[in-house]
């Protein structure tokens, strides 16, 4: 049985080359959730006006990598106290946010961002918000750090962030 998690932690590309790093992780999607338009395009959601995120849906195995595992590292690969921002991809659509399916997620999710707030030192500021539609991303952008290793963005951004999730979730590492 297998479970997924939709959440928002700053450019696709990075959570997305970072969860599949790991064990027990099926599958990863990239795509655009909590905005107000529907079928929203890349471009549009790069102009911060359709509310949308990006962000990424994790479909894994619990039995192999637990649940708290999956959250731990979503705190681990991004800065959760950035509002609106990561680094230097600034807007609503690079916001931290947690998307749950159920009253069960909610309850974890907490828990985790909970958690995530003592290993920051405070001022988390990731949302939970309602899981509407999750519109998946255009093509190119599913799994673009493996097809695009040695774009500029993934080699600065994204690799550190693999990096720091292998490392600290090493017996749960591809090898």
């Amino acid at each position: 049985m297998t479970t997924t998690f939709i959440l928002a932690g700053g450019c696709f590309w990075c959570l997305d080359a970072a969860y599949r790093a790991l064990d027990g992780v099926s599958e990863v999607v990239s795509g655009y959730i909590g905005g107000h338009v529907a079928n929203p395009s890349y471009e549009a959601v790069c102009t911060g006006t359709t509310g949308h995120a990006e962000a990424v849906s994790v479909t894994f195995d619990p039995d192999v990598i637990p649940a708290d595992i999956i959250l731990d590292a979503f705190f681990t690969m991004h800065d959760p106290r950035q509002l609106n921002r990561q680094g230097a991809d600034v807007g609503t659509q690079y916001r931290s946010a947690m998307f749950p399916l159920d009253d069960a997620q909610l309850e974890l999710f907490t828990a985790a961002r909970d958690r995530a707030d003592e290993m920051w030192g405070g001022g988390v500021v990731t949302t939970m918000e309602r899981a509407d539609t999750f519109y998946p991303a255009e093509e190119y952008h599913q799994d673009f750090f493996a097809k695009n290793p040695g774009q500029g963005y993934c080699l600065a951004v994204a690799v550190p962030k693999v990096n720091k999730v292998r490392a600290r979730f090493a017996e749960y590492a591809r090898s």
